[in-house]
């Protein structure tokens, strides 16, 4: 099994920060890459930002030039920085891991249980 732990979200004022974390653990062969989701209230989910095993990182249109997607390849971590928040941003962050289990395997996702991210005056 695989499992993702979140952490990080919360309640912030337009034009806050906020960095969420997401470490994934368990039976692991290798990581093709890990992202970020959300789903804002009565929408569907978007990817927000995604991150390959190579480093290369792609990002919603919204969120260019304020968040920033980063890993740390020795803990399995994936962090999400959010800058200049804005309450279009208000959703449910989910961290996905796309992972192979075994040598030659196929690719599988993996879901952390999210994250509320509130932007709000």
């Amino acid at each position: 099994q695989v499992q993702l732990v979140e952490s990080g979200g919360g309640l912030v004022q337009p034009g806050g920060s906020l960095r969420l974390s997401c470490a994934a653990s368990g039976s692991i062969f290798s990581i093709y890459a890990m992202a970020w989701y959300r789903q804002p209230p009565g929408k569907q989910r978007v990817l927000v930002a995604a991150i390959l095993s190579g480093g290369m990182t792609n990002y919603a249109e919204s969120v260019k030039g304020r968040f920033t997607i980063s890993r740390d390849n020795t803990n399995n971590t994936v962090y999400l920085q959010m800058n200049s928040l804005k309450p279009e941003d208000t959703a449910v962050y989910s961290c996905n891991a796309r992972v192979t289990v075994q040598a030659q395997g196929r690719l599988y996702d993996f879901w952390g249980q999210g994250t509320q991210v509130t932007v709000s005056s």
